[in-house]
């Protein structure tokens, strides 16, 4: 595990992420799991940082956008080679026999900003945002810890910038991510390219405005945000809320 106190963290080579989707008349063993499984997930070999996950529709914030069927695993890999051992692991196999289909995508850091939970999981990767392909798909992850007496006032905000990027052009997927249905919130969004992902970072009008008020409303606790190359996707896209492929029909990524 990553000592929050460490400044030097190493930059993980690999990073995955896990979603399932789980029927409703499961959800009793779902928050069974998460009372039960984020220790075991930390403790499993090879893991340098992990989160169990909540999610949202992606089409706001708050305690109204949950997505009950939808739940996700973030985990850092210390060594990339156990990631593959995951779905043996306690961990894996319990997810597995309560989800109806799942997803899990490889990841390589390639920018993070910021803490969670008093670490930096990601190091301090050099790659300056950009993937060793143009047109290789990324993967955009916001984590924040909101201060209470601002919650209000940050949903009211963020809601435009929600409904803007549901037309972003490039967007193959989004949701949200929580770890807890108040205050501790993120969001996920993978894209065509990074180009994509910067156009509407910095030049969509909603977005730079929320941008611009973060510093002066001091919203935040704690925040984070992370870019990574998309290095892999195995497993049911949908599970994503997945749109768009490229002419090939893989979207240029590896994977089934």
């Amino acid at each position: 595990m990553i000592d929050p106190t460490d400044e030097a963290t190493p930059v993980p080579e690999l990073v995955t992420l896990h979603a399932w989707r789980v029927p409703r008349r499961r959800l009793p063993r779902v928050l069974a799991r998460m009372a039960f499984d984020a220790r075991r997930l930390r403790r499993t070999p090879g893991v340098r940082f992990a989160k169990l996950l909540g999610t949202g529709t992606g089409t706001g914030f708050g305690p109204t956008d949950s997505e009950p069927t939808r739940w996700a695993a973030l985990v850092a890999w210390g060594e990339p080679s156990a990631a593959a051992g995951f779905d043996a692991a306690p961990v894996g196999q319990d997810w597995q026999r309560i989800a109806d289909s799942q997803v899990r995508l490889d990841l390589r850091p390639l920018l993070s900003r910021g803490r969670w939970s008093g670490a930096a999981p990601f190091g301090d990767p050099t790659g300056g945002g950009s993937s060793d392909s143009a047109d290789s798909p990324v993967l955009a992850l916001t984590r924040a810890r909101l201060r209470p007496a601002k919650a209000l006032t940050f949903w009211r905000s963020i809601g435009p910038v929600a409904a803007a990027l549901t037309q972003a052009d490039g967007l193959h997927c989004r949701f949200g991510i929580g770890e807890a249905p108040i205050g501790w919130q993120g969001t996920v969004s993978v894209w065509r390219s990074a180009a994509d992902l910067t156009r509407f970072a910095y030049r969509h009008p909603q977005h730079r405005a929320a941008i611009t008020q973060t510093p002066v409303q001091k919203w935040y606790a704690e925040e984070l945000f992370a870019r990574f190359e998309v290095l892999a996707i195995d497993g049911d896209r949908a599970v994503l809320g997945w749109d768009g492929e490229d002419g090939d029909g893989t979207c240029g990524i590896g994977g089934e």
